[in-house]
């Protein structure tokens, strides 16, 4: 089977046994499902995940038995629509989490279908652990074989992201591994998202996320009532990485495959911005500290980058919405200095103020030939800060907060849910600390009910 990978991927999501993963990766993957719904929570009120909603409930009616939960709103749906809209809200706030190597992002996209689909059919805490990470660990491992050619023009969360929810899918629904490939035929083919957006600061980055999730959960469904995908889609001639990428390595999907759990490799996202801004956001916020900086007294700040940040970030000149600004390296390392942190709040409130675009000009960006050769392995931060009494600084950060090797603590992930729900009031306090009581424990749980639960289910 080694000279099939996309066979020999969709056989390890089929079968993959919750016994046969690592307790640390299970306890990776709470940690994982607690911080995404925080993500979720978080896009409440955005303009276009309300939009995707709204079609989501006229294309779909929405009945109170309906099995599951949209969580911006606690409505009741089917499991597609239910996965598009959670997809959508998980992907607003720009803070779920990313995995390195395959420059994705795939808690939006795995969990929205895992959630669904395991209040849908009932299934336990084990099997939703499961499917997680059979997800996980297929859009990593094709987000890693597409390469980074693919990253300069598609967005990988919405391409490699509809095999994965396929995955996350296919292992919920008990396919075969024959059945699993037939999804990942059926996902592939129409897997799709591109960057243009960031230029006109478009809602595109929502609907990726909400279709990758809704389409994957589609696909899966398909091959179990027999429809028919291709079976090379991921390395075929004419399958994904023909018409998506230059430098696709087809080794890479099989990598180590159920030795090397790439769902523990996974960063949480500490700022919410775009993960490229995060190494360069953190290693001026060294210099801050270590100096004793004030903002007014940096003249000019240079981030050294790798390519894929000039690619994605050069986009953005002059931010004019608050999502446009969290793909804005100036606006990100403006609130950083003069706030310690780049957070929702902060960008609600000042994403455009006049000091912060005062900063924004004194910030640019240079390729790096050491941070470029690490990427996307590793995302190293790198400044270069010249003050105004004449110094020239110099900060580095080789693992961004949030990172495995830097990671956050089971009470900083709470209080980071806890932000997120208190700044779009998806839920209160008291409701957001059951929430979180309830899924710290979704391993053990005999079935996955409501995430907004009295009380955890004995």
């Amino acid at each position: 089977m080694t000279d099939h990978p996309s066979r020999t991927l969709a056989t390890f999501a089929a079968q993959l046994d919750f016994d046969a993963i690592p307790h640390p990766v299970v306890e990776r993957t709470v940690n994982l499902y607690v911080d995404w719904l925080g993500s979720a929570l978080a896009g409440k009120g955005a303009r276009p995940v309300e939009t995707i909603a709204r079609f989501a409930r006229q294309a779909g009616g929405g009945l109170a038995d309906d099995p599951c939960e949209i969580l911006i709103d606690r409505s009741r749906t089917t499991p597609y629509f239910a996965a598009m809209v959670n997809g959508a809200a998980s992907h607003f706030a720009e803070q779920d989490d990313v995995h390195n190597g395959s420059v994705f992002h795939p808690a939006t996209v795995v969990f929205p279908v895992a959630l669904a689909l395991a209040q849908a059919n009932r299934a336990s805490g084990r099997e939703f652990i499961a499917a997680a990470v059979a997800g996980y660990e297929v859009g990593i491992r094709i987000g890693e074989f597409l390469g980074r050619s693919h990253y300069k023009v598609f967005h990988t969360t919405g391409t490699a992201g509809t095999v994965a929810a396929a995955a996350t899918a296919g292992r919920l629904l008990g396919l075969t591994p024959t059945q699993m490939l037939d999804a990942f035929g059926s996902a592939g083919t129409q897997a799709s998202g591109l960057w243009e957006f960031l230029r006109d600061a478009a809602d595109s980055k929502q609907l990726h996320t909400a279709m990758a999730a809704a389409n994957g959960l589609m696909a899966a469904q398909l091959a179990a009532d027999g429809f028919r995908g291709a079976t090379h889609i991921l390395e075929g001639a004419q399958g994904m990485a023909a018409g998506m990428s230059s430098d696709a390595d087809p080794a890479r999907l099989v990598d180590r495959l159920g030795g090397r759990w790439a769902t523990a490799e996974t960063s949480f996202k500490y700022h919410a911005a775009c993960r490229h801004t995060h190494p360069a956001a953190d290693a001026l916020l060294a210099v801050v500290q270590q100096h004793a900086l004030a903002p007014q007294e940096i003249v000019k700040v240079t981030a050294h980058v790798h390519q894929g940040a000039i690619d994605v970030l050069g986009a953005v000149v002059t931010p004019r919405t608050v999502h446009q600004a969290k793909f804005n390296m100036g606006t990100v390392l403006g609130l950083v200095a003069y706030h310690g942190y780049a957070g929702v709040t902060e960008f609600e409130e000042e994403f455009d103020a006049d000091a912060i675009a005062a900063f924004r000009a004194k910030v640019e960006m240079v390729f790096d030939a050491e941070v470029d050769a690490a990427y996307p392995a590793r995302w190293i931060g790198k400044v270069s800060v010249q003050t105004r009494d004449g110094r020239t600084l110099h900060g580095r950060a080789d693992e961004p907060k949030g990172d495995p090797g830097n990671t956050l603590t089971r009470a900083e992930l709470a209080s980071k849910v806890r932000r997120l729900a208190a700044f779009s009031g998806a839920a209160s306090e008291e409701e957001t600390s059951r929430l979180l009581e309830h899924a710290w424990q979704i391993a053990s749980q005999p079935r996955v009910e409501t995430v907004f639960a009295d009380e955890v289910t004995a």
